[in-house]
């Protein structure tokens, strides 16, 4: 059976396959699609790659199409929100990083709803791959410096502020995890013996969330100490 088929490059791989098809007068349901390349926005613009595709079609197929009177209406793609395009902008941007540090990662994304009141919604770039320990670094400080520089260029493109959070692995929700337990521990040790007990060093995030684990607690209170990277919370009994 005789096919004829055409590579075709486009700014969007929907835009490439529309071309495509165009081109040989058919529908998308009468042919096969290859995506050869996806495309790539890059970093801040640069890098970017247009996306290729292969478009085949039977030769018996086109016979097929000339004869039918009413083609089938293709399905319109639904719009993507704000909060989906910023996502995928902020993938690429992840993506490209990764590229360079020469670093294989799968990232799964998805749209968390807000954590505390009167916090954003959450666009998370979840990296998984092998051996990919080193991108947490210690108590995290690696992975804050990418979240920093994604987010910051994500801000830059869109002239807007998004919170991207970007994660390795679900690190960050088992951290969040293991310290409302360790706040509400510490918490009993500290009724228990009346005196405070001072946590960890931590980012600004994580004292936030003990402030938070304990904001109601029947018997201690909670206050930041320190300075820079040496800040942390206190967590002692109430007065």
């Amino acid at each position: 059976m005789k096919v004829r088929s055409v590579e075709i490059t486009g700014a969007t791989v929907e835009e490439a396959i529309a071309a495509g098809l165009e081109q040989l007068s058919v529908s998308r349901n009468q042919v096969e699609i290859e995506v050869l390349r996806p495309s790539s926005r890059g970093v801040l613009g640069f890098g970017a790659k247009e996306a290729i595709v292969r478009i085949t079609v039977e030769v018996e197929a086109e016979a097929e199409i000339e004869a039918e009177v009413e083609p089938e209406a293709e399905v319109e793609p639904e719009p993507q929100s704000e909060e989906e395009l910023t996502l995928n902008l902020a993938r690429d941007i992840l993506a490209e990083l990764l590229d360079k540090m020469q670093v294989e990662a799968e990232i799964h994304t998805r749209i968390s709803q807000p954590k505390f009141p009167k916090d954003s919604t959450s666009l998370v770039l979840d990296m998984h791959g092998n051996d990919l320990g080193f991108l947490i670094g210690r108590r995290g400080e690696t992975l804050a410096d990418i979240q920093y520089l994604v987010r910051l260029m994500v801000n830059k493109a869109t002239l807007r502020r998004s919170y991207v959070q970007v994660d390795v692995a679900g690190y960050k929700t088992r951290r969040e995890i293991a310290l409302k337990k360790l706040a509400l521990r510490v918490a009993e040790q500290v009724t228990r013996r009346g005196r405070r007990v001072g946590l960890e060093p931590m980012s600004a995030y994580e004292r936030r969330l003990v402030h938070i684990t304990l904001r109601n607690h029947p018997t201690v209170i909670t206050e930041s100490v320190g300075e820079g990277s040496r800040r942390k919370v206190t967590i002692l009994p109430k007065p």
